[in-house]
């Protein structure tokens, strides 16, 4: 695995507040006025990305979009660290090739501009930067794109990114370019400090940058490092980071319900982040069950992929079966395993079986929710029915009466999608 080193303790962030005060606010609107300097930007998410992608598909040719199969979006609070811990993520997941960082990206002097008077650039511009540089052939396994995305624009332009390149990888799959169109996947790694860490930890690298860049001047060895206003101001810190909770962390949380989203705690020393780093990329991802739960039940037919919402809320309870409840979530799968998937199975041409079950562990009513959870994550329905009847037990000797057990049957309709054999299809 290889290593990469950074030269300054910056964080890469793109942006750079304005005052929030009002009187600078009509100012900056008042000069964009007078000097007929307009923000043309189209910020409908569909058409930023349907200009952008087809700019590409005429400059390339879409045979030759190949992007990587793994990417990492990694975003994080000012200060957080995100120099020092992309590098190793990228010596974590065997990355040889740089970080695309979209702030030595926007090196336009309109996207230098905007930055400058403290502003995003412009998400058209920054998508396609970003996008474009994805296609260079050395990211082909893999690349971290160090902060994007960052607005609600580039967020929804990178759904419809995934949803074009799972696209992509459909239309081609089964031919001889099938390779070249892996499934994508994308994790979003977000680094995440409050408010006064954050602060703390800019002021201190404002401090660290002017010491280093006087003993540079004075022994006139080595590179001055740049400094950022919001470095030296306590002020223009805390804007900072209201400028990233407001608009890149907000934006950002939409999407934990639809890729694999890393919250990573970057409290504490670099070695403590790296281990919650490790222990975060392992996961299988917030719309996927918790890795243990996942191997518990993992073995179980899947029938058919759920609803995202009805999803959300089985995920929930199924994870803290194994968080709360792991001994009695145990013999509930190993009992769906060797009982009754076998007679599902003999079913699976018409997709109704009744299974009647005596076991003891039914008696808990939790433990039926677990097997009726269990099924419907897996795509079936099941329904449980709780039947009492007396059984003779015992006669008492003096009386010579029967005594009676109540028995308890559980009856266990379970309904899927059967073969299409028998319909001729």
């Amino acid at each position: 695995m290889s290593s990469v080193s950074t030269k300054e303790p910056s964080d890469n962030s793109v942006e750079i507040p304005v005052d929030s005060s009002q009187e600078k606010v009509d100012s900056i609107e008042s000069k964009k006025s007078s000097k007929k300097v307009e923000d043309l930007e189209v910020k409908d998410a569909q058409l930023i990305f349907q200009t952008v992608w087809h700019e590409l598909e005429q400059e390339m040719g879409v045979e030759n979009l190949k992007f990587p199969a793994e990417i990492f979006w990694l975003n994080g609070a000012p200060g957080a660290g995100k120099g020092t811990q992309t590098a190793f993520i990228m010596e974590f997941r065997d990355l040889t090739e740089k970080p695309i960082i979209v702030s030595e990206l926007l090196k336009s002097p309109e996207a230098r501009k905007k930055i400058d008077a403290g502003l995003l650039a412009g998400d058209r511009e920054v998508t396609k930067l970003v996008f474009r540089s994805l296609l260079n052939p050395e990211y082909e396994s893999g690349a971290i794109v160090d902060g994007y995305p960052r607005t609600k624009s580039q967020v929804e332009c990178l759904k419809l990114f995934h949803n074009r390149l799972s696209e992509l990888r459909s239309k081609y799959l089964g031919t001889l370019q099938e390779t070249q169109f892996p499934k994508p996947r994308f994790h979003i790694i977000m680094l995440f400090i409050d408010e006064e860490e954050s602060v703390r930890r800019q002021l201190l690298r404002g401090q660290r940058t002017i010491a280093h860049n006087a003993e540079v001047e004075a022994s006139g060895v080595g590179e001055s490092w740049e400094i950022r206003k919001t470095d030296l101001e306590e002020d223009a810190a805390h804007r900072r980071y209201k400028t990233f909770k407001e608009s890149t962390y907000d934006s950002l949380t939409t999407l934990r319900e639809v890729f694999h989203y890393h919250f990573i705690n970057a409290h504490g020393s670099v070695i403590e982040v790296q281990q919650r780093i490790i222990s975060e990329l392992k996961y299988q991802s917030s719309l996927e069950l918790d890795e243990a739960t996942y191997d518990r039940i993992s073995s179980i037919p899947l029938a058919e992929k759920l609803s995202l919402h009805a999803r959300q809320i089985l995920v929930h309870r199924l994870d803290s079966y194994e968080k709360f409840h792991s001994e009695l979530f145990g013999q509930v799968v190993g009992l769906i395993k060797s009982k009754f998937i076998p007679i599902v199975e003999k079913h699976s041409i018409s997709g109704l079986a009744y299974i009647n079950s005596e076991e003891a562990v039914f008696d808990d009513p939790l433990a039926i929710a677990m097997l009726i959870d269990v099924f419907t994550e897996r795509g079936f329905t099941a329904v449980v029915d709780i039947r009492k009847k007396n059984v003779p037990a015992r006669v008492d000797p003096k009386t010579y009466e029967i005594i009676n057990r109540v028995q308890k049957v559980y009856r266990v309709r379970i309904n899927f999608d059967g073969s299409k054999i028998r319909r001729g299809v």
